[in-house]
């Protein structure tokens, strides 16, 4: 009799720790997903911010129509497409804030300013979401996880070039 309460409670504790590990697994794709979602929302900001900054006195004609189609690009960029499109506008905007010396008014500026402040929060975000993958990625290797399919049907979570990038 004792026999069978030790399996029952054996099978209990395993039953748990399968449900406690799907449930971390779980957890660690939502991390990804918000995460992802954050970044993204930043980077359709600074796509935004160098539209403005386009159609500003900062650029000059040529520069400004290379920003618009940069900016275009990373905003309408697929998935696949994301990473060379992304690097592409960091290339455009180091490229302008670099020959731009003629920031006269208060307005230019500020969207030079804004756009500082949007890439240290995009470097956060960057590697807040790295980690979140990279941590999914750890847990989804593990053999018990892969044996027991905890992972269900989720695609595994990946990063993109632009993301090893300096922006």
């Amino acid at each position: 009799m004792s026999k069978f309460f030790i399996a029952l409670f054996l099978i209990a504790f395993f039953a748990w720790y399968l449900s406690y590990s799907a449930t971390r697994l779980d957890r660690l794709h939502h991390r990804v997903e918000t995460s992802w979602a954050n970044l993204d929302g930043l980077l359709q900001r600074r796509a935004a911010i160098a539209i403005e900054i386009a159609r500003s006195d900062i650029s000059d004609p040529a520069s400004s129509l290379l920003l618009t189609f940069a900016a275009h690009q990373a905003r309408e960029a697929s998935v696949r497409d994301r990473s060379q499109a992304e690097t592409g506008l960091t290339g455009a905007l180091g490229i302008l804030i670099e020959s731009s010396t003629s920031m006269s008014g208060p307005i230019e500026q500020d969207l030079i300013r804004e756009l500082k402040e949007l890439t240290e929060k995009i470097k956060m975000a960057v590697s807040m979401h790295v980690d979140a993958v990279t941590r999914t990625q750890m847990v989804r290797k593990k053999w018990f996880m892969r044996f027991f399919r905890l992972a269900g049907n989720a695609p595994e979570p990946v990063t993109y070039e632009f993301e090893g990038d300096v922006l």
